[in-house]
């Protein structure tokens, strides 16, 4: 990460009111979408990667939006890979350049939950001010990254990304809890996935952490 232990915080913060493009797109289509931070181009636009459940909708209201060009489908099955520049302001801009390190990006009902890092409480600060200028926002979480991120728990017990957020979830939404408060198919589609894709990520997960712990 290159900064110091009790500087480099991990940080999770959910969003309201963002206009941007895939917030309405997932409002608009009822759908999860799972983004890379947006790569943001001299010439004004921002290029977008994202996925999403198969769903026509989303590609319509996505095609129909003016501040979208050269939308790019592709991928099989169950899940669709997305392509395409935007012309919109977006909060995420805002906020990285405010310096929130950003990592992952899910909307979901038109609210964004943003995970990344920054470099020191008084960035924090600074970020969520300027993001509540413009738009809700929420601090989810955040806690101290050691060195190399040793409490990552992907890092640390060998799991894949995937993995880990299908058992944060599990765990979150109280799949694990006696008696049980979600079913299997519930923590899927918060993930945007099949509880069939969700039950062998947690299994595969599951299998890596007990066969290390025990």
């Amino acid at each position: 990460m290159g900064c110091m232990i009790e500087e480099c915080l991990a940080v999770e913060i959910r969003v309201t009111g963002d206009e941007c493009p895939l917030a309405t797109a997932s409002e608009a289509a009822e759908v999860s979408i799972d983004a890379e931070p947006p790569r943001f181009r001299d010439d004004g636009y921002a290029l977008l990667r994202f996925s999403a459940p198969a769903n026509d909708r989303l590609i319509e209201v996505l095609d129909e939006d003016d501040r979208i060009r050269y939308l790019h489908v592709s991928g099989s099955g169950d899940r669709r890979t997305f392509r395409c520049l935007s012309t919109a302001p977006c909060i995420v801009r805002v906020l990285v350049n405010d310096g929130f390190l950003v990592e992952s990006l899910r909307y979901r009902n038109g609210v964004g939950q943003f995970t990344g890092s920054v470099i020191g409480y008084e960035v924090l600060r600074r970020v969520m001010e300027t993001a509540g200028e413009t738009v809700g926002v929420q601090l989810v979480s955040v806690y101290p990254l050691g060195p190399d991120d040793e409490l990552a728990v992907a890092g640390r017990w060998n799991l894949t990304p995937r993995q880990e957020e299908a058992l944060r979830a599990a765990l979150a939404m109280g799949y694990f809890s006696v008696p049980k408060e979600a079913s299997a198919a519930e923590v899927a589609d918060e993930l945007g996935i099949g509880a069939s894709a969700f039950l062998e990520r947690l299994r595969r997960g599951q299998a890596s952490l007990l066969s290390q712990a025990l």
